[in-house]
């Protein structure tokens, strides 16, 4: 029993087995896809409604007194109409007769008088005719 006791005191060992997991993936190819890609053109007449507005400006002089301010802006159809406004000072004016002058004409004849010389033209005018010369020659 002493070599048994002996022997327990020494160390031993034994071997234990240790298993390791490794975790991989592998590819594996089930198929093949093969995509492509094609252009077709086609043409086609496209029938395309071009709409260009045109503005005609007209001014219009008005120059009426108004009683009330019309709206700013006001339609008639397709026309816009917008107004413009001036406020003007009135003064009112009222006629006083302040005095009457008169002026009386009176005629006043009187007679004169006086020697004037006038002149007068008169014009003479002779006439010969060769025939009468020629006969009486």
């Amino acid at each position: 029993m002493e070599d048994s006791i002996n022997n327990m005191s020494e160390t031993s060992s034994i071997p234990v087995i240790e298993e390791k997991l490794e975790i991989g993936k592998k590819i594996v190819e089930k198929g093949k896809v093969k995509i492509s890609k094609t252009i077709k053109e086609e043409s086609e007449i496209l029938s395309l409604q071009e709409i260009n507005e045109e503005v005609h400006i007209e001014r219009i002089p008005v120059n009426k007194v108004v009683e009330k301010a019309p709206d700013a802006i006001r339609y008639e159809g397709d026309t816009m109409i917008i107004s413009v406004l001036k406020e003007i000072p009135v003064i009112e004016k009222k006629i006083l007769l302040v005095e009457e002058i008169r002026v009386i004409k009176n005629s006043v004849y009187t007679e004169q008088s006086q020697e004037i010389t006038l002149r007068k033209e008169e014009i003479n005018i002779e006439r010969s005719d060769i025939e009468r010369s020629e006969n009486n020659l």
